[in-house]
């Protein structure tokens, strides 16, 4: 009988881990030492859960196009800000604050998006610890000052 809920109890665990590889703190994989500001075209955007990617197309000043990943809350909360599924369509060029990945690749946490309209989303996962997080889903980001990506 023991034996019996030694295994229960070891599969049980291991199965409520499954969830916390799949979601990950903002430290986990970015720097909040490294901000970052993109400007460029979208090319791709990916609604899912447990979070939303969008990719963008950004020229730097010598012209060297790089397809950059960006990271963003999952469907739900960015839909309870306002941030619909098809807001973001191919081609259009955005404005995306964010830190980046701690393993220098062309990814981002997209913290705040503005989007051809003019109009600014938080795109932090409620409750990652990361900047502007007050475990809801507007978020509480400041001013970011961050320099353009070039």
């Amino acid at each position: 009988m023991k034996i019996r809920f030694a295994l229960l109890l070891a599969g049980a665990l291991a199965l409520g881990s499954i969830p916390a590889y799949a979601h990950h703190s903002f430290a986990a994989e970015f720097d909040g030492n490294k901000p970052v500001r993109l400007v460029g075209k979208i090319t791709s955007v990916e609604w899912t859960n447990p979070h939303s990617y969008f990719y963008l197309d950004v020229t730097d000043t010598k012209g060297v196009t790089t397809n950059w990943g960006c990271e963003g809350a999952g469907p739900g909360a960015l839909s309870r800000r306002g941030w619909k599924k098809g807001d973001l369509k191919i081609g259009d060029t955005i404005v995306v604050d964010g830190y980046r990945a701690k393993d220098g690749s062309h990814l981002i946490d997209a913290r705040r998006v503005t989007f051809p309209d003019g109009r600014t989303v938080y795109g932090g996962s409620p409750g990652d610890g990361g900047p502007g997080d007050n475990g809801t889903d507007k978020g509480n980001l400041p001013g970011t000052g961050m320099p353009t990506t070039k």
